[in-house]
């Protein structure tokens, strides 16, 4: 773990509940490593895991919502032309996020948010196509809650001193999530595809 990152948790962590939730809403540090270090300060006894989960839920939140009105408000020509400040490119757009959304509907903000690409950039296009806001609020917070915000704070707080090695203790865990994530999808197409067969003449 580098010296600048190690400064910039205690920095974060001397914020408490605050810190945590303003560094994955801006996400200068890894989301993983917050969320880790989060859980070690849990075991310390310096913070309590529902409330640590509670603001990394917040903050991922914050960090979507920006995205999300982005594309609501600015649309498309606006994404096309800052999009790169924002580390979204065009290509995202086109060839992953924005297809994904027409093709597979609102279903597909939940899923996306546990493949790495897609988790940040499929906000734009959910925003860019209008979709309720209460609906997208629902899916991103079931996702980055169970996926991220849960998982990596337990398994930072079991770590203890050793949440450094949390990429490598927290991989068969991510795996297996992604496995019921895939499977999970194939579900919804095919629910999808038989309702679409249905209303053909």
């Amino acid at each position: 773990m580098s010296q600048l990152i190690m400064e910039l948790l205690n920095g974060i962590m001397h914020l408490g509940y605050w810190g945590v939730a303003l560094a994955l809403a801006i996400e200068v540090i890894p989301s993983e490593l917050v969320l880790a270090y989060g859980g070690f300060m849990v075991s310390l006894g310096r913070l309590q895991f529902s409330l640590v989960v509670i603001a990394a839920t917040c903050g991922m939140l914050i960090a979507q919502l920006i995205l999300y009105w982005i594309g609501s408000f600015g649309g498309r020509p606006f994404l096309d032309k800052y999009g790169k400040y924002f580390l979204i490119h065009k290509r995202h757009l086109d060839l992953l996020s924005e297809r994904w959304f027409q093709k597979y509907g609102a279903g597909v903000v939940f899923f996306a948010r546990f493949v790495p690409v897609l988790r940040q950039a499929i906000s734009i296009p959910a925003g860019i196509a209008k979709m309720p806001l209460k609906t997208f609020l629902l899916f991103t917070i079931l996702a980055t809650t169970v996926s991220w915000a849960i998982l990596f704070v337990f398994l930072g707080e079991k770590l203890g001193q050793n949440w450094g090695t949390i990429h490598q203790v927290a991989a068969p865990y991510v795996d297996t999530i992604a496995a019921v994530i895939v499977g999970l999808f194939v579900i919804y197409l095919a629910v999808k595809y038989i309702r679409s067969r249905r209303l053909k003449p």
